[in-house]
């Protein structure tokens, strides 16, 4: 298998764009080509969740293809660390906590044939993977391989190379020391991942449907070239081939999209294994992980079956965008990538304290609507503490610690000490006050800084203890002195769309594409400002699948002066993949909207109607502001009624 870098280290990116000020061209008289996919697979009602669990650290807590969770006891034993460097590494980790958020560092790694049998693997990919059972969050952060930081070996004084060399200096230990001195983040478990497996795994599910942003093509190749590679654009199902091209490529572009495309593909294997899987695939996808994954946990233990299906569990209850996309912003550079030490902390905070409210917060704003606040805040929150767990101090020190966080603290009454009626409280508990407004938001937002802790009624015993508070807080044996940080705000300011007439980008394009299309195609009246239909590859028409007349037509926006594209997808396909986990749900003059969020960043916006359904695709980056993917959507119209 080919790969796009040399050994041990990556190569430069090519420019991005071509820096010329944004010109709209006339519109380019392209062929419209028809393409056929294969069909896609059913979904076995019965194994459709079984499979979503037994798979899900595969998907989403282990990134790209590395996972913990598997179908039974000596399945999960043969995803142990069985190399003695992992083995090693694994000494040196940080020991999970019960109940409390994880982090895991997935790495992928691959080989040439053409390298030699002794050879070093490369680390192709670097990623985190945070799951917090408290706030009910998978967060993800992919750090470019190119990333120039000081590599810490082991016995080693630190020197300073690209992040993915410290795998090949020294192992996994040097991988995981590197990524934890430079993100500051602890880090529990340790998973490695063969990219052989990565292809097998996708093979053996029948293909992954990802949304491919434009023309990919490639045609050097050879020992020292890159690989080749011929994607069209679309909405689309790739063998693991093809998706394994389309995650590692970067020739005409970074690092950077290179990580979004890599988030890209683990939020699609999860729509994928959610809506597609079955009992025939179960046997052959488990001999697939357990054959190309390793596993290592904090305090050098085995994980346990019991371990990976809470995650499994939390993973597969997640409400919709609680999957989390950090991202590392300000890179600069072309063969070494740098950024300032605060986009770092930036990224980390945004991946260790995710803001599950921001999707809300950021339509609401883009609509101009007030956000209800259904939690009073902090200062007009009243909290007693009680301690449940034996520990000398520790109700004080809850006490304390939330009365920095801004909250009016309420001792017992009449002097008694702080106690719980017993001190066998295992999990902190936050008890609330159902006669007090919004005692009950409340009491779950404060439930989120202790991490492990349940919201429950109050009951006769506590109210008394409680001293006329709105919530009392029984602090278990999962507090151990501190609290978890609080949620940052990423809501976005309201911006004015940047949109300008786009009609005639588009309309002589679709009105050729109508001619063989069974339902009625929309024209976007309106693009981003700075945008026009690509040069390359303006339009494609395509079928779904062989079995069904799901015929679909996508067209393709270029940014002005950056080498990224968004998209607007047309089909009748009204229950594919990607339309799953919708964020929100507007109904704006009489039309139906599905928001679709990174974040607080709208990635995709989704118009229903009874002939079709269409959706507006922001770039990798998510370049364009809410309020712009917004106005685009409003903006189509059906192509019978649009004029020049």
């Amino acid at each position: 298998m080919r790969t796009t870098m040399k050994r041990g280290f990556g190569r430069a990116a090519g420019a991005n764009g071509d820096g010329a000020a944004a010109v709209m061209p006339p519109t380019p008289q392209a062929q419209v080509a028809v393409y056929r996919q294969p069909p896609p697979s059913r979904p076995s009602v019965l194994w459709r969740a079984l499979g979503w669990s037994a798979f899900v650290v595969t998907m989403i807590v282990a990134g790209l293809g590395g996972g913990a969770y598997l179908w039974a006891h000596e399945s999960v034993a043969a995803v142990a660390a069985r190399s003695e460097t992992l083995k090693k590494a694994a000494e040196v980790l940080d020991v999970p906590l019960p109940g409390q958020p994880a982090t895991a560092l997935v790495i992928g790694y691959d080989r040439r044939a053409s390298d030699g049998k002794d050879a070093p693997s490369r680390s192709d990919t670097l990623m985190l993977v945070r799951a917090d059972p408290g706030g009910k969050t998978i967060s993800l952060l992919s750090l470019p391989r190119d990333l120039s930081v000081p590599i810490h070996c082991p016995n080693q004084q630190p020197f300073t190379a690209k992040i993915n060399s410290a795998f090949v200096y020294c192992g996994e230990q040097g991988a995981l020391e590197t990524v934890r001195a430079f993100t500051g983040t602890p880090i529990n478990y340790l998973i490695t991942v063969n990219f052989r497996g990565f292809r097998q795994l996708v093979d053996k599910l029948g293909g992954v449907w990802i949304d491919v942003d434009r023309r990919y093509f490639n045609d050097r190749s050879g020992p020292t070239g890159y690989a080749t590679i011929d994607l069209q654009p679309g909405y689309q199902r790739l063998s693991g081939l093809r998706a394994l091209d389309f995650v590692r490529y970067r020739h005409t572009d970074s690092d950077l999209y290179r990580n979004a495309r890599q988030q890209l593909f683990v939020r699609a294997m999860k729509d994928q294994v959610e809506s597609s899987f079955s009992f025939v695939k179960l046997p052959k996808v488990v001999n697939v992980i357990t054959s190309n994954v390793e596993v290592g946990q904090g305090g050098g233990r085995d994980v346990s079956p019991k371990t990976v299906l809470s995650y499994a569990l939390l993973a597969y209850k997640l409400p919709p965008g609680h999957i989390i996309q950090a991202r590392l912003d300000g890179l600069e550079g072309s063969g070494d990538l740098t950024t300032s030490t605060e986009n770092v902390q930036r990224a980390v905070a945004e991946f260790t304290n995710p803001d599950v409210d921001s999707p809300k917060k950021a339509t609401a704003v883009a609509l101009g609507e007030k956000v209800k606040q259904k939690a009073p805040p902090a200062t007009k929150t009243t909290v007693t503490v009680l301690n449940g767990n034996g520990v000398s101090g520790s109700a004080s020190s809850a006490n304390y610690l939330l009365s920095q966080r801004g909250y009016r603290m309420v001792l017992p009454p009449n002097g008694i000490p702080a106690n719980a009626p017993s001190f066998d409280f295992f999990r902190t508990v936050v008890f609330f006050d159902p006669t007090a407004e919004g005692a009950k938001p409340a009491a779950t937002r404060l439930a989120g800084l202790f991490a492990s802790a349940d919201v429950k009624r109050m009951t006769a015993p506590i109210r008394e203890l409680g001293n006329g508070a709105m919530i009392v807080g029984v602090v278990g044996q999962t507090f151990h002195g501190r609290l978890a940080p609080a949620p940052i705000d990423r809501t976005p300011e309201r911006q004015v769309p940047q949109i300008v007439p786009g009609i005639g980008a588009s309309l002589d394009l679709l009105r050729e594409a109508q001619r063989g299309t069974p339902f009625p195609l929309m024209v976007p009246t309106v693009v981003e400002r700075s945008s026009w239909i690509d040069s390359e590859k303006p339009i494609r028409a395509y079928h779904f699948d062989r079995d069904q007349d799901h015929k679909t037509v996508r067209l393709t926006y270029r940014l002005g002066g950056r080498n990224e594209y968004w998209g607007v997808q047309q089909a009748d396909w009204d229950d594919a993949p990607i339309l799953r986990g919708r964020s929100q749900v507007r109904m704006i003059k009489g039309r139906r909207y599905e928001l679709h969020y990174n974040g607080p960043h709208l990635h995709m916006v989704v118009l229903r109607t009874p002939k079709g359904t269409y959706w507006v695709v922001n770039s990798l980056l998510d370049r364009l502001s809410n309020e712009t993917m917004l106005a685009i959507a409003k903006g189509l119209k059906p192509i019978a009624t649009v004029r020049r």
